[in-house]
């Protein structure tokens, strides 16, 4: 064994047998990349995780790029990807509003983007408070630093998923860019003060930088969601398109990509984190739906998965009006959730593929 050597990686702690020549590394268990060095001292000169200096061997694997500053720097393998997703999942552990289905909701839609749409692990960054990492808690300044690492460097060809899971709420448009009034927001973990994201700043960060030939979809289970990329077109399931472009008159369009938003509810709606339909564990109403539909019906369209997603609320509103009281429990007496599609360009909704 003495052409051999083991290392921790420093981010899941998985123990791997290397070469003894080796410099680098990629971690059988969470796939991010390291260095090798070869003492505690290098790994801590390097910018270690002083935190877990304590536990390392002296073998112990630092990652690439300082994962201490930037976490999601090892992300890839250094070549561009040209599928990559956020999915944020807030929690709100340690307040009265708490939410208890949103690791579950990341963790299906991360399962539904690895076995169905086939994005390589290594190019989805997951931001929760189980993280491991200060970095990838889904503060404020962390969501925002990833939904511009979300876009950076897009090319032709490029397929991006922003996914959130969370609170969300709406406050007065001051700028006249909104038809109703108000501007949609996400809360992050630290909201209370730190402050939302706003609809327009979401717009301008992962809308506009889309260039000729990148498609970008935004699934996004929360309350008052509609519109939070804040895109010029948005489909009515009864009436077609509809403009939503701002009284403004202020440019909300892309660089010449697309841009896809499916939202769980209407601007003034609420969105539900239930266990109605899963009959055991908490989920965000929209995901769950939204993922069984992709499951079930091959080659699914955008008008048939926003159908399907209406129709499975509507059962549950008849069965709630049979006594089976589903919507008692996934509501908690609010407005029922209309699902949304939106977009930068209009299509045929009827005859366009759902494809991430």
């Amino acid at each position: 064994m003495s052409n051999t050597k083991t290392a921790s990686c420093s981010v899941c702690q998985g123990q791997m047998l290397l070469p003894s020549a080796a410099q680098t590394v990629r971690c059988n268990k969470c796939k991010t990349m390291f260095k090798i060095p070869e003492t505690n001292e290098q790994y801590r000169s390097e910018g270690g995780h002083g935190n877990n200096s304590g536990r390392m061997g002296k073998n112990a694997a630092s990652p690439m790029s300082d994962y201490k500053l930037n976490p999601w720097a090892s992300i890839g393998t250094g070549r561009h990807q040209s599928k990559r997703a956020l999915l944020c999942g807030v929690s709100y552990k340690k307040y009265s509003f708490k939410l208890d289905g949103t690791i579950n909701d990341v963790n299906s839609v991360k399962s539904l983007l690895v076995g169905h749409f086939s994005f390589p692990n290594e190019s989805i960054l997951v931001l929760t408070e189980e993280a491991n990492h200060p970095d990838l808690i889904p503060t404020k300044t962390n969501m925002q630093k990833a939904l511009k690492w979300l876009v950076d460097g897009c090319q032709s060809g490029d397929s991006l998923v922003f996914y959130f899971s969370g609170h969300g709420l709406r406050q007065p448009d001051f700028s006249n860019d909104e038809l109703d009034g108000f501007d949609e927001t996400l809360c992050p973990v630290d909201f209370k003060t730190a402050g939302m994201i706003l609809d327009n700043d979401i717009n301008t960060t992962i809308v506009k930088p889309l260039k000729q030939g990148v498609t970008l979809h935004a699934i996004i289970d929360s309350c008052h969601s509609g519109t939070i990329l804040d895109l010029e077109h948005v489909y009515n399931i009864k009436d077609a398109w509809v403009d939503n472009k701002p009284p403004s008159g202020v440019d909300k369009s892309t660089s010449g990509g697309l841009a896809i938003s499916i939202s769980a509810c209407a601007d003034n709606q609420m969105a539900a984190d239930t266990s109605a339909f899963t009959g055991k564990g908490m989920a965000g109403a929209m995901t769950y739906i939204l993922i069984r539909a992709i499951e079930a019906i091959n080659n699914i369209t955008y008008g048939r998965l926003l159908e399907f997603m209406h129709e499975r609320i509507e059962d549950a509103s008849k069965a709630g009006c049979l006594g089976v009281k589903v919507l008692n429990k996934m509501f908690h007496r609010r407005l029922i959730q209309d699902p949304q599609l939106s977009s930068s360009q209009q299509f045929d909704v009827n005859t366009t593929e759902f494809k991430l």
